[in-house]
């Protein structure tokens, strides 16, 4: 053991630890305080007593000493020595919070507040020594005079990290121990490996134990043995056992054993509730495995660039004779066909379900509805709908932005609600789902929704433009202008203006769109429409002179060549184009991106109407080229920014195509057209 580098191994420690906070956390905000169940509890048991176990393996002391208080309290929950309280399940999330910090400064982070680990290691301890009456156990097996075990580690288990004498130390500590090992598989010194485990044992364990708490010294390792639990017979069931007469037919042998001189040794079973699934069984199981995210994007990056390759070698075998080349255009076809099955094979990979990031949220608003006296209820829907890793870690500062103001302006509290006729029980709902190539995230209340008047009262009281006769769209985004607050005095929840104007810029920056719907005195919904991944994108390319630009296919309403009269010039030199009784602000891209170009009026090109946040604009160009799936290439990252350009991709013939920015483009030409 000692030549063994067990730091490899705290990545997969770490990484299983936060989730079995994550686990705790949950469990305790949906535990029924005064029916709590044995399931959830021993959930929360085997979470803290994995961690503990897992970090005294690995030298992370503070931590083990922490978990080790935590333990302890849960113990007596789930022997039924202690009936859980809300002031246990506060004391349990807010000790849940402390140790996913510790955890985090092991693991190279910010130092954990050492005070706030002292205070609640000192609260936990004060639990401890309070003595409630004792209540009903919650999660006592059936009771048994002790336990035999038979504990087959596999031969690999010291690579793991794990240790099988600490195990048998931890099952001595809950009762009297006769441990048996069985050496026969050890070889000749001469064969011998150090980092090759070739040892079993036989542990006869008598004590007030239940099953359950041998089970979860096995917790760490139950992936890296063969274990066989069963009940020893009491003193009772012995005796009785020995008083009968043998049976007919029975043979008594001087040296009896189980299996019989010279016969097969069976291989041991996993008896869990009683079921006994076969070891074969188990291990044909699906499983997972972990890796890192870096190793993920180099494979996207690999697929990106064969995506590119193949779209050059497609583009050159269209010059191809079909007839003198048929097999190799056979070939080229199978190659595009499999190469966008891998593509698309090797992006699901880097897809989450969103309740990554909803998960975060029962908790918030609990403590939140606490803070400000109201009663809250937390809906989610969709929560297994998948998004692109990338896009799930970017989109929860926003979707907390979003939340945090539902709780403080939306949601009124009881008496409000009561006196509005409602249910004195607000409502936030989350929801996700898939429409077409992107995901669609709402977050919804029912509270009493915004108000016009007011909105439009603080833009001018702040200072903040409004367009001419706004319509209501255009009301709601004033409150995502930087600075702009309704609320009447600062908390610590909102109110300083800030958070709404960051949450546009997020979305926008993930190539999403927010929206805002509302009716007042009945809620407010916001609604995120992301693409699924930020890797690849589904775009129409475009000519603007010699260049080609791709437009993203979302943004696209439709394309149209405008007849004489349709394109008007305002006072200010502006011009815009009518279609359908509607005026849109024309974008020339060739006047945009300065580019030479042979038909520089608008009757003479193609006008792709393009939408975003709710408006739109006219984009002038020379020709529609195509549709195509374009791999994304960031532009600032390998040259610099430029205005109006979001990306750039590489085009089957190897030249550079630039990715429009069709949020900036609406924007600045809305502007325009409006002043």
């Amino acid at each position: 053991m000692s030549n063994i580098d067990l730091s490899r191994f705290h990545r997969a420690f770490f990484d299983e630890s936060l989730e079995g906070l994550d686990a705790m956390e949950a469990a305790l905000l949906r535990l029924d305080v005064g029916q709590a169940d044995a399931e959830t509890i021993n959930l929360i048991f085997r979470s803290a007593h994995s961690i503990k176990g897992g970090a005294g393996t690995f030298g992370f002391t503070a931590v083990a000493g922490f978990t080790h208080l935590l333990e302890t309290l849960l113990e007596r929950v789930r022997s039924g020595q202690r009936q859980v309280s809300q002031a246990d399940v506060d004391l349990l999330l807010r000790s849940v919070d402390v140790t996913r910090a510790m955890l985090r400064a092991a693991d190279g982070g910010d130092a954990a507040d050492v005070d706030a680990v002292a205070r609640l290691g000192a609260e936990l301890e004060q639990a401890l020594e309070m003595k409630p009456a004792a209540v009903a156990p919650v999660a006592v097996a059936s009771a048994a005079a002790g336990w035999k075990i038979r504990f087959l580690p596999k031969s690999d288990i010291f690579a793991s990290g794990n240790d099988p004498l600490r195990i048998l130390r931890e099952l001595d500590r809950l009762g009297q121990a006769r441990i048996a090992c069985d050496s026969q598989a050890l070889p000749a010194l001469a064969d011998a490996a150090p980092e090759t485990c070739y040892l079993s044992w036989t542990v006869e364990l008598r004590g007030d134990c239940d099953e359950g708490a041998v089970r979860d010294v096995f917790a760490w390792v139950e992936d890296e043995c063969e274990l066989e639990i069963l009940p020893l017979p009491s003193a009772e069931e012995e005796g009785a056992k020995d008083a009968q007469p043998p049976a007919a037919g029975a043979v008594a042998h001087p040296n009896p054993s189980p299996e019989g001189r010279g016969a097969e040794k069976p291989k041991l079973k996993v008896v869990e509730g009683g079921k006994e699934p076969t070891q074969e069984r188990r291990s044909g199981d699906a499983g997972s495995i972990r890796v890192g995210t870096e190793k993920i994007d180099a494979l996207i990056n690999l697929v990106g660039e064969l995506v590119i390759t193949q779209a050059m070698l497609q583009q050159i075998a269209g010059n191809l004779d079909p007839v003198q080349n048929e097999k190799l255009l056979q070939g080229l076809s199978l190659l595009d066909r499999n190469t966008r099955m891998l593509q698309e094979a090797v992006m699901a990979t880097r897809m989450l379900p969103v309740d990554a990031v909803f998960s975060r949220f029962p908790r918030m608003v609990r403590d939140l509805s606490t803070k400000l006296g109201k009663q809250i209820r937390l809906e989610t829907v969709g929560e297994g709908t998948e998004l692109d890793k990338g896009v799930i870690e970017r989109i929860a500062d926003p979707l907390t932005h979003l939340v945090r103001n539902s709780l403080d302006h939306g949601l009124e509290n009881a008496g409000q609600r009561i006196a509005a006729g409602k249910d004195p029980t607000g409502t936030i709902t989350l929801r996700a789902a898939h429409q077409g190539g992107h995901i669609v995230i709402e977050v919804a209340d029912d509270g009493r929704g915004l108000d016009r008047e007011r909105i439009l009262a603080k833009a001018a009281e702040r200072g903040i433009p409004v367009p001419a006769n706004p319509v209501d769209a255009d009301v709601w985004q004033l409150i995502f202008a930087p600075g702009f607050s309704t609320a009447e005095q600062v908390t610590d929840v909102s109110g300083r203006g800030v958070g709404m104007d960051v949450v546009k810029k997020n979305v926008q920056a993930l190539s999403g769109q927010i929206e805002i719907s509302t009716r007042p005195g009945q809620g407010t919904c916001v609604t995120i429409r992301l693409p699924l991944t930020l890797a690849i994108l589904d775009g129409m390319s475009v000519r603007v002179g010699d260049d080609i630009f791709i437009v993203p296919l979302n943004c696209v309403v439709e394309s149209l060549q405008p007849q004489a009269g349709q394109v008007r010039t305002l006072s200010a030199g502006a011009r815009v184009v009518k279609v359908r009784n509607e005026y849109l602000p024309l974008a020339p891209l060739h006047e945009l991106f300065r580019i030479r170009t042979d038909a520089p009026e608008p009757e003479a090109g193609i006008l792709v109407l393009l939408e975003s946040e709710g408006r739109k604009v006219a984009a002038q160009v020379d020709e529609l080229v195509g549709q195509q799936q374009v791999v994304i290439k960031s532009l600032e990252a390998n040259y610099r920014r430029v205005g109006g350009i979001s990306g750039a991709t590489i085009l089957g013939d190897g030249r550079v195509a630039l990715i429009l920015d069709v949020a900036e483009l609406v924007r600045g030409y809305a502007r325009a057209a409006a002043a």
